[in-house]
């Protein structure tokens, strides 16, 4: 909901001659996709039994694309981006600082001898179903880095992409986005769609790939490993081309069953693991990221959100940060 300043702003912009808007708000296409988060509409309230043998409502694993066709042109989808909170600034805390985590968990986990609360560095990740976030809150409660949705498939564009990629930055967290990548379209033309709508800025995170099967989307092809891992590698190849960075992987246990076991050793991995540590669900596999719950619980979010952790203490995270930035920047 705008503020009445904002609105008093619109109403006196409308009113003066030869004023037009630099928002992209004239013509207006919001996406049409209906990722399915933890809490949203009927479609995306389901729970999936995941292959670490829970049920657990799914936020970046699972949401669901509705790609019309597998060949279909881009659209040209823009997300309203909200105009900057002065404020917001002034109550950021410190960029850089590591804020220890407070969390909370609505199906908390005995995750053994190694849990989340043994690692230093928190951090969430988000898409439109989380709603209006108060970043500053979030940040405060141990968010110390956020991976936002961004795009899926060919065509669609989160559509509070644009607004939470700039609030994250200025409530002083580390921001980087993720795609949701579709099986029936090629790797090429989906790093295409995310490159047009995801800026490359200095310091921000790896992008990442999100790959797993979907029962919910209506592409039902499951494409064989080689074939899986060939479309993977031509969107990869061009996001590390234009970002100067290598992509972060992000899997299920049961597409990384399928498709991944003993391949990409060459790049970052984020693992979903909602109920045991991923050294027993991924054995062998080096990771940077866990997501340990699809089910967490924080002042700043209504409803439930994702939590993860970075692989490592305070100090490896800064060197981690460093590594990963942008060879140039535009």
């Amino acid at each position: 909901m705008r503020s009445p300043r904002i609105a008093l702003s619109l109403l006196l912009c409308l009113a003066m001659a030869g004023c037009t808007s630099s928002s992209g708000v004239d013509g207006l296409r919001p996406s049409s996709e209906i990722t399915s988060s933890i809490k949203a509409e009927k479609a995306s309230a389901e729970t999936a039994l995941d292959a670490d043998g829970q049920f657990a409502a799914r936020s970046l694993a699972g949401e669901q694309d509705t790609q019309i066709d597998g060949d279909g042109g881009d659209i040209d989808t823009v997300a309203y981006a909200a105009p900057d909170n002065p404020t917001v600034a002034k109550k950021a805390l410190a960029i850089g600082a590591v804020q220890r985590q407070k969390f909370r968990d609505a199906k908390p986990i005995n995750f053994g001898k190694t849990s989340p609360k043994d690692y230093a560095v928190h951090g969430v990740d988000v898409s439109r179903w989380q709603g209006e976030i108060d970043w500053v809150k979030l940040r405060s409660q141990g968010a110390n880095f956020a991976y936002i949705k961004a795009t899926d498939g060919g065509d669609h564009l989160d559509p509070m992409f644009k607004k939470n990629w700039k609030a994250a930055a200025q409530a002083g967290l580390k921001r980087g986005a993720y795609h949701f990548f579709y099986w029936c379209r090629s790797g090429a033309s989906q790093a295409d769609w995310f490159i047009r709508n995801v800026p490359k800025v200095e310091g921000a995170l790896p992008p990442v790939i999100d790959v797993e099967w979907n029962h919910l989307s209506n592409c039902k092809k499951r494409p064989k490993p080689e074939a899986v891992r060939e479309k993977m590698q031509a969107f990869m190849d061009k996001l590390e081309a234009h970002y100067g960075q290598r992509p972060v992987i992000y899997t299920a246990p049961d597409f990384y069953d399928d498709n991944l076991k003993g391949h990409f050793k060459n790049y970052p991995f984020w693992l979903r693991s909602v109920a045991a540590h991923p050294s027993k669900r991924y054995p062998g596999r080096d990771w940077v990221f866990w997501q340990y719950s699809g089910s967490g619980l924080s002042h700043g979010v209504k409803g439930q959100i994702d939590l993860n952790v970075f692989r490592g203490n305070e100090a490896e995270w800064r060197r981690w940060l460093g590594g990963a930035r942008l060879v140039a920047s535009n």
